[in-house]
């Protein structure tokens, strides 16, 4: 099997959205190399939440749905760390791993498409309460961030923004709810975005946001 099968993973305690923002110092040797392949390809890695192990040393156990991570930029102020700012794109799940002489983890996968067809009417209602309220806290966020950071502001919520997009508010929310990473994978791999949305809007109320 050709190696252009297999997409390198970047496990971390973390999970990836698509169309949100990831800001990662890479500095372990593998994810250096493998950083430097993908910029020279204009190829995305993978980018999975951590199931058991840890984000450094031996390849971790991953979850199975992961993210694709664009590099939008990408800069190196001190010798062998690289900093980077990745975008979330398409979804996938893994069919298969290897490990490589490095440790570092590779995946035959498959994409993940989002169902946001004929929404039912509760979702339509959850997704109209959802978007009003982004929409305020976007708004809220950006003033003070642009204030706090200055030169240096990275924009938490990239162009174009889909307010009326079930998947697209419900990654916006899924990103900011301060819930356990496991909880925000299992939001990742619903594939419905209508029951996806309905998902974020009971979280929003068990908070009190709503």
């Amino acid at each position: 099997m050709s190696d252009t099968a297999w997409l390198p993973l970047f496990p971390l305690k973390t999970v990836l959205f698509p169309g949100g923002v990831l800001l990662l110092r890479v500095f372990e040797t593998r994810y250096v190399d493998m950083v430097r392949a993908c910029m020279k390809t204009e190829s995305p890695f993978g980018v999975v939440a951590i199931r058991s192990g840890t984000e450094v040393g031996k390849a971790a156990e991953p979850y199975t749905v992961g993210t694709h991570a664009h590099i939008v930029e990408w800069d190196m102020l001190e010798l062998g760390v690289l900093l980077l700012q990745t975008r979330g794109g398409a979804r996938f799940r893994i069919l298969e791993t290897r490990v490589q002489n490095n440790q570092l983890l590779e995946a035959r996968t498959e994409a993940i498409h989002s169902d946001e067809t004929n929404l039912a009417a509760n979702s339509e209602n959850a997704l109209t309460v959802c978007s009003h309220v982004l929409r305020v806290v976007m708004d809220e966020l950006l003033e003070r961030a642009t204030a706090d950071a200055g030169s240096h502001f990275v924009q938490p919520f990239p162009e174009p923004h889909q307010l009326d997009h079930a998947g697209w508010v419900a990654n916006r929310w899924c990103e900011m709810l301060p819930i356990e990473h496991d909880e925000k994978q299992s939001l990742l791999e619903i594939t419905d975005d209508g029951e996806r949305i309905l998902r974020v809007e009971a979280y929003l109320q068990q908070n009190e946001v709503l």
